[in-house]
């Protein structure tokens, strides 16, 4: 398994990822989370890719095929009024595909995020983990993530 950033070339590949995601995310709450349809455009992942403050890695297998991807963003905390100065490494979307699954395509995209994050200054990661998805909030927990602030709603 390779893992190294995304480029334009592999959007396509993304896509995949990205409606596995949705449906996750649309079965559990679909009074919240859209099905069939896609969270960016080519366009969107085309700017998104070369920003440098929102790194996305994917890891490959021997034949280029994109087993899973993690999409971060850089959060910068400076002269806040009440937050103490930090950078932090946001994990905005994780997933590994269905067919890869059990093979440790996630643990080594995790490693690989924390391993980047440590080498980069970064003081934390962080990312949100719908309630409807045990499964990933069992993978964070396994990963040594604990829960930092939680939300809540109530539906009227």
């Amino acid at each position: 398994m390779n893992i190294r950033k995304v480029t334009e070339n592999d959007i396509p590949q993304l896509h995949r990822l990205l409606q596995q995601v949705l449906t996750v995310h649309h079965e559990g709450r679909p009074d919240l989370f859209k099905g069939n349809c896609t969270k960016y455009s080519n366009e969107e992942l085309t700017i998104l890719l070369k920003d440098e403050h929102c790194p996305v890695f994917g890891a490959f297998d021997e034949n280029g095929i994109l087993l899973g991807h993690a999409f971060c963003v850089v959060e910068i905390y400076q002269n806040h009024n009440i937050m103490t100065d930090r950078k932090t490494l946001y994990i905005d979307d994780i997933c590994v595909d269905e067919n890869a699954r059990g093979q440790h395509v996630g643990k080594s995209l995790y490693e690989f995020v924390r391993s980047y994050a440590k080498e980069n200054g970064f003081y934390n990661i962080t990312l949100n983990v719908w309630s409807c998805n045990p499964s990933a909030v069992a993978f964070y927990q396994a990963m040594g993530l604990q829960p930092y602030k939680i939300g809540m709603e109530t539906i009227l």
